[in-house]
């Protein structure tokens, strides 16, 4: 069967998450519901990442196989017609190969988690970025985040009931970036590994927003994460600001 790699945007505000669910809206039904009204009796498709409800995505990219041979073009506009009226679009369609899988073929996830702190309500953004009343110190979060790169048991910011055979992943980065907003300022949380922990960029960002607000020091994040205790884990932030940014195959199936 023609296998076919498609890159989603998506606001996940009206989903209970990337992963098909019986009895809730899920970003992966709708996008299967979509493909069978191009074709019936179609395989599963497959992520890069499963998302959480509320979560939303840029650059998720997940593979379909096919009955018959379609033009990528096509494709995502035939798909595109069909998930009206709901908020995922295909941005970028392509051809692959029997062997790439959108999960296993995956070198690297990255997300993106938008924190504003402002004391008036967010209007324009309301559901797309975690919003804080207080102010918040940019060179601590910063600080506090170098501990946590490179290889390390995660156990402290791992849900409890993640189903990760292990706790030790490899963290690339995690570089913070303070812009202007309008009434306030907006922090950016660049992630980067191979992959990760259920709920661990939001236990990340959770826990940088008590340092960047004084209420931990950046050595507690040290502390905390040589703990291996998620007990010792900051506050969980909402899934409001959180973005499947990209994932990253060599080679890019949407460069050709």
């Amino acid at each position: 069967m023609p296998r076919y790699a498609l890159k989603l945007e998506y606001d996940g505000r009206p989903f209970s998450g990337w992963q098909r669910q019986a009895d809730r809206p899920s970003v992966q039904g709708a996008v299967e519901a979509a493909l069978a009204r191009l074709e019936r009796d179609l395989p599963s498709i497959a992520a890069a990442g499963r998302t959480d409800a509320g979560v939303h995505a840029l650059g998720q990219v997940a593979h379909c196989d096919m009955a018959k041979v379609w033009d990528p073009f096509r494709l995502s506009e035939a798909l595109n017609h069909h998930l009206k009226p709901h908020p995922v679009a295909v941005v970028a369609c392509a051809a692959v190969s029997d062997d790439f899988h959108a999960r296993f073929s995956a070198q690297e996830r990255r997300y993106l988690f938008r924190l504003v702190s402002r004391r008036a309500p967010l209007v324009h953004d309301k559901g797309q970025v975690w919003r804080v009343g207080h102010p918040l110190a940019l060179a601590p979060m910063q600080e506090a985040a170098r501990h946590l790169l490179g290889r390390h048991d995660f156990t402290t910011f791992r849900a409890s009931l993640c189903q990760a055979a292990s706790p030790v992943k490899t963290l690339d980065a995690l570089d913070i970036e303070e812009l202007d907003y309008p009434g306030g300022r907006e922090f950016r949380f660049h992630v980067r590994a191979r992959s990760f922990l259920h709920n661990q960029v939001r236990s990340f960002v959770g826990t940088l927003e008590r340092v960047g607000a004084g209420a931990w020091a950046p050595e507690d994040v040290k502390a905390a994460l040589e703990a291996c205790d998620r007990a010792a884990c900051g506050p969980v932030c909402p899934p409001d600001g959180l973005y499947l940014a990209a994932a990253r195959y060599d080679p890019s199936p949407f460069d050709t």
